[in-house]
């Protein structure tokens, strides 16, 4: 196909960068301004059926598996074949796409990097536009970086060393004021996987790899559906064959554990698995259950392991589905931080790794995912030890596991309840996430853990639930917007006594604090905490 000549009504709006000219290509925005023409009216249409379907669960307090769809449960039908570079998923690495990182989860020694335009990525205009940018620079292997603070030089290691790389783009949800067609601001998705496709599609079959994706917050096989079609368009678009393109998707929402099948189904020419996303799956329980009553009430997140029962249905039905289906079942995060002065702390995090990763590796998870080269070792001796020579443990097909619709929501089966130290962490974490995040940062090392987005999410919708149903915590307090006030208030003090004034000053404290707040104590819910962020966000 043809590209047809860039939109006369394609506005940028936003403060030239470095080398922007050799991503803004005028190819390039075409190709964009056809995805956003026959792509975001639907995309639209989808979010308005979000609603439709959070409303009928605040009347329901219920989900179940899909009725119409049954047929497609009950038939006989395979994914495509894993190509090469994608059939051995055994450790991935998540993280941004800045130039440090982009070299260090490289060379990382895992089999598969997440680039995460995501949740990890604040979506300032230069995290947007370098970061495409330096994904190309590693494929052309024209990328190296020196670090002004320690003068210490990165550079790529021998091609057949390098993990290959899954990119994600943004959640259907989010917009990207800086790039408008006919009057509109893009969808950020349309960006980040335009650009990226459209750059780096040939670039990558050269390589012998392909234009592999991960899919965020998707709710429904609508939306896998929507995803398959731009697939077909794109691979039409730059004449590469179809099924070229091979996305894996991450359920972490709750709507979209009742659908896991049709979502392989509907891109079953281009899907690679399915991921377990803890934080945000759990943050998409309360958002959907959150005027359920008591019984939805989630206790501190930390309690929250992947042992509780709700939790192993979710993962262990996402095992049974893939490998029926011939797809990868990707595993979640080990997101723990090594700290470079107390090895306790690191021995006693490391053995909560290692037993995470065996506990997944057992139950016949494909690969997982690690926050910190660090953690690469210990992932992958989890799944050595599991598959040996073996690419994958597809052939496990758990027929053992049964799931009813009930036990993927049954949080009351947990015995754990909210705290009042719960509360002072969800505030002290999504103060600091939110401030480094307006700051353009969106993987963040606060307290020995890697968080992004979903840690600010799970955070503040645990604080709101836990106002509204009027949690009494063991103290006796109860949970109210005063109570978290007070508490925000004094972590906003105890930051600037740790920092100083100076630095207070500098950052965008006060800016997280009210934000935070905002968010947790509002009556009507925001969907994303995301959305009104983006407002504030510089850049």
């Amino acid at each position: 196909m043809s590209a047809p000549a860039p939109s006369p009504l394609a506005i940028v709006d936003a403060e030239p960068l470095p080398r922007q000219d050799e991503v803004l290509t005028d190819a390039a925005l075409a190709f964009v301004a056809e995805l956003h023409r026959n792509f975001t009216a639907r995309r639209d249409e989808l979010l308005t059926r979000r609603k439709d379907r959070r409303a009928e669960i605040a009347r329901t307090s219920t989900l179940d598996f899909r009725p119409e769809t049954a047929e497609i449960r009950a038939a006989d039908w395979k994914v495509a074949p894993a190509p090469a570079a994608l059939n051995d998923r055994r450790v991935e690495i998540t993280g941004p796409t800045d130039r440090k990182m982009t070299i260090n989860a490289l060379n990382s020694g895992a089999k598969v990097w997440l680039a995460d335009f995501e949740d990890a990525s604040a979506p300032t205009w230069e995290n947007v536009v370098l970061g495409q940018l330096n994904l190309i620079d590693a494929y052309e292997r024209r990328i190296d970086f020196t670090d002004p603070k320690s003068g210490k030089s990165y550079a790529l290691k021998d091609a057949s060393e390098l993990a290959t790389v899954v990119m994600r783009p943004r959640g259907w949800h989010l917009e990207e004021r800086h790039l408008q067609f006919d009057g509109r601001p893009v969808p950020g998705a349309l960006v980040d996987f335009g650009l990226y496709f459209f750059h780096n599609a040939q670039r990558l079959i050269d390589l012998g790899k392909g234009p592999y994706f991960y899919l965020p917050k998707t709710e429904s096989y609508l939306e896998a559906r929507l995803w398959n079609d731009i697939f077909v368009f794109a691979q039409d678009y730059v004449g590469i064959p179809q099924g070229t393109v091979r996305a894996t998707v991450l359920i972490e929402t709750i709507t979209a554990a009742y659908e896991m099948e049709e979502i392989l189904y509907e891109l079953r020419d281009h899907a690679a698995g399915l991921n377990a996303g803890r934080w945000d799956y759990l943050f998409s329980i309360v958002k959907n259950f959150r005027d359920g009553g008591e019984k939805f009430v989630l206790p501190d997140r930390n309690a929250v392991t992947m042992t509780a029962p709700f939790m192993r249905a979710y993962t262990e039905l996402l095992v049974r589905t893939c490998h029926k289906r011939g797809a990868h079942a990707i595993g979640g995060m080990a997101a723990f931080i090594p700290s470079r002065r107390d090895a306790e702390v690191n021995k006693v995090a490391f053995e909560k790794v290692k037993a995470d990763k065996d506990r997944e590796a057992g139950d016949g998870f494909d690969g997982s995912w690690v926050a910190h080269p660090d953690l690469v070792p210990i992932a992958m001796a989890s799944f050595d030890a599991v598959l040996g020579d073996k690419p994958n443990q597809k052939d496990r097909l758990r027929e053992d596991v049964s799931v009813a619709p009930g036990d993927l929501i049954a949080i009351d089966s947990l015995d754990a309840k909210p705290t009042y130290q719960g509360l002072v962490s969800a505030v002290q974490v999504g103060i600091r996430y939110i401030e480094a995040w307006l700051r353009g940062l969106g993987a963040v090392a606060i307290f020995n853990l890697m968080e992004d987005a979903a840690t600010a999410e799970i955070s503040r919708s645990q604080i709101w639930q836990w106002i509204n149903a009027g949690v009494v915590f063991e103290n006796g307090e109860t949970a109210t917007a005063e109570l978290a006030r007070k508490v925000a208030a004094q972590e906003l003090a105890a930051i600037r006594a740790e920092i100083g004034d100076e630095a207070f000053a500098a950052g965008k404290w006060q800016q997280a604090h009210d934000l935070l707040l905002k968010v947790s104590l509002d009556t009507d819910y925001a969907d994303f905490l995301t959305l009104p962020a983006y407002e504030q966000l510089a850049g």
